[in-house]
């Protein structure tokens, strides 16, 4: 067994075995960053926040803030070749901050950078995996207030795209790692910073990334979970993401030899595959219940009252009651929560407006509960459909994985993180519907943990949108947070 977590033999596995290319660790730490840089604007627009500051040392806030600034200036979309010279510059901040050379990895796969750097522990144990990602999604200049990719201080905000979808996050653990380091910190086990540089499109850099720690013991993934605040400011709760619903795109096609229109046939595509379609709508998957989402639907049945919190402590305790889970299911937000969901997406059929349809075929997008195949969803679907002339395929291959286990020490090492920021308020453990990074690692069966460091107000919620933006007042706490996780967890 090789150990993953030392970076030059990871290098050299990563070239022979998966077939990426990787810069040297020499060349990673002083190749030109793309003209990127640290000012102090953006920390200075921010003073007052800065000045504010109680968990963090102010000067770390305004590092963090300014650090922020410049990786959001970067369009690290996919495909315009700016992930690798993120990844560089982040490297070099690294090294700045104390990290050796050759603990410092940039690699792509397909063009696109990812980062590995490595904070090596004084033991042998597997190593804690910092999971995260430099790419963004697409946002055009002419859409937006303010230009995407030239970061702005306004009201205590930051404006751009990937301040929260994740450069938030990513330069809060880049700062907490130099001050660890700065503190002198020594770790029981190897702590490695995984940045991946397609996680919002193909996902090859995360793919090679967990092929590469499989053997790890822990993920904690900054692009997940997070605090709510209400609309007045104050906290509501603090969300551990534990699971992910698999993703799976179904084609079903039906065909026929078509004909003239003036000469209609019993066995028409259109027809048989609306018959298809009207079958699927009306099939309901088993409903499910893991240890995340009965913590999740107790916690917040709490907060929500009333007959839906009812039914959702109902729910928890017996997942056969059918009265509870279909009122749940009557609500769009809860219904992804209770178990596997299909729907009817696209649609294609016909060649001519006079012709018989040859062929009609639909789309169906299902987000699967963890523990369910994608395998045993497509012989579901062939089972209630009923037709063996039902052509289903698949149309991608992407992991499915089971939830991860509430483990103790990582809810210990997060409750007293959460209660130097906000004492007392409510951890509950959440499953997302769509994927991140950790649905690779929890492939392997490494356990992985959404935690991101960021509370925001859910009217604050801009990601992937127009005018993304996040409250700067988090980022004293964010910073405090990553630092008790990693001494909690690592240091021990």
């Amino acid at each position: 067994m090789f150990n993953a977590s030392r970076t030059v033999p990871v290098v050299a596995l990563a070239v022979s075995l998966f077939g990426i290319s990787a810069c040297s660790p020499k060349e990673a730490a002083t190749a030109p960053a793309a003209a990127l840089a640290l000012s102090t604007e953006a920390s200075t627009a921010a003073a007052d926040i800065v000045n504010a500051a109680t968990l963090t040392p102010k000067p770390l806030v305004a590092e963090a803030i300014d650090l922020l600034a410049a990786i959001v200036s970067q369009d690290s979309v996919a495909g315009r070749g700016k992930t690798i010279p993120l990844a560089r510059f982040l490297g070099d901040q690294l090294v700045a901050g104390g990290f050796a050379p050759e603990d410092i990895v940039v690699a792509d796969v397909k063009g696109e950078g990812f980062l590995i750097a490595t904070y090596h522990g004084t033991g042998n144990g597997k190593p804690i995996l910092i999971s995260d990602h430099i790419d963004v999604v697409e946002a055009l200049d002419k859409d937006w207030e303010r230009s995407p990719f030239k970061p702005i201080v306004e009201d205590g905000h930051m404006f751009g795209r990937g301040t929260e979808d994740v450069k938030f996050d990513v330069a809060v653990v880049v700062i907490t790692l130099k001050r660890l380091k700065a503190e002198g910190f020594k770790p029981a086990t190897d702590i490695v910073l995984a940045l991946s540089g397609d996680e919002e499109t193909a996902m090859v850099t995360t793919e090679k990334l967990a092929e590469l720690y499989r053997h790890a013991g822990l993920v904690l993934n900054g692009d997940g979970g997070g605090g709510l605040l209400g609309e007045d400011g104050k906290p509501v709760a603090f969300f551990i993401q534990g699971a992910e619903k698999s993703y799976a795109d179904y084609r079903v096609t039906l065909t026929n030899p078509g004909g003239h229109s003036s000469e209609p046939r019993v066995d028409n595509a259109i027809y048989q595959l609306a018959d298809a379609i009207k079958k699927i709508e009306g099939y309901t998957f088993p409903r499910q219940v893991n240890e995340i989402t009965r913590e999740y639907l107790k916690a917040l049945a709490v907060q929500t009252g009333g007959k839906v919190g009812d039914a959702m402590t109902r729910f928890a305790d017996n997942p056969k009651d059918k009265a509870a889970a279909d009122l749940l299911a009557s609500y769009p937000e809860h219904v992804g929560t209770i178990g596997t969901t299909c729907v009817a997406t696209m649609l294609s059929g016909g060649h001519a407006l006079n012709a018989l349809p040859q062929s009609a075929s639909v789309d169906v997008n299902c987000r699967i509960f963890p523990g369910t195949s994608p395998e045993e969803v497509r012989t579901t679907l062939e089972k209630v459909i009923g037709n063996p002339g039902a052509k289903m395929e698949r149309l991608e291959q992407t992991p499915s994985s089971d939830a991860s286990p509430l483990r103790d020490d990582v809810m210990a090492a997060l409750r007293k993180a959460i209660d130097r920021r906000y004492p007392g308020l409510p951890i509950i453990p959440e499953m997302s519907a769509g994927a991140s990074d950790s649905l690779y690692f929890r492939a392997y069966g490494i356990p992985s943990y959404g935690l991101g460091s960021l509370f925001m107000k859910s009217s604050d919620d801009f990601a992937h949108g127009l005018n993304e933006r996040v409250d700067l007042g988090s980022i004293d706490g964010a910073l405090d947070q990553w630092k008790v996780l990693l001494t909690e967890l690592a240091g021990k």
